[in-house]
């Protein structure tokens, strides 16, 4: 998602993944799992297959893992401002990691190109044969927003194709 900020010192803007659902239905989602997975294991118990319990076990551990694995993935941050002669780029977590001021007179952006239709293309700000990934996690729309607004802020966009490689 882009979401512009108000700020003193230029155009500021919020970048983030789209998150769908939010902590709390994904647990809900885990506990329905859970209660379907207790129905099941007990059947299977009563039946005399109790091995199926650790495994059950082990299944809804690793469910909870991938839920709280891709929610803290989906608390990313990016914060692009755009000053009179500078780019300032911050990232991170719940707080800031990371943060770059570029110049933006001698900033390159640069747009890769997919190679199918639906995959979103990565952005990268290029300054001193420093490469900067820029919004990742960005569908295919916000990337187009974003390279609108780049494109606003005096900044052009050169488009190239990477070579093409076995695997993503």
């Amino acid at each position: 998602m882009v979401e512009q900020l108000s700020q003193r010192e230029g155009d500021c803007f919020l970048l983030t993944p789209n998150r769908s659902m939010n902590w709390r239905g994904n647990i809900r989602i885990w506990l329905a799992a859970v209660f379907l997975s207790l129905i099941i294991s007990t059947g299977m118990l009563l039946a005399g297959a109790w091995p199926v319990l650790p495994f059950a076990g082990l299944e809804l551990t690793a469910l909870a893992a991938a839920f709280y694995y891709t929610s803290r993935q989906c608390q990313k941050r990016e914060v692009l401002t755009f000053a009179p002669e500078l780019i300032r780029l911050e990232k991170g977590l719940t707080r800031k990691e990371k943060e770059w001021e570029l110049p933006r007179r001698h900033t390159r952006v640069w747009q890769d190109m997919p190679r199918h239709p639906w995959t979103p293309p990565k952005l990268h700000l290029q300054f001193r044969g420093e490469e900067i990934s820029l919004a990742p996690f960005l569908n295919i729309d916000d990337t187009e927003e974003l390279v609108a607004i780049l494109e606003k802020h005096g900044l052009r966009v050169e488009k190239r194709r990477r070579p093409e490689k076995l695997w993503f």
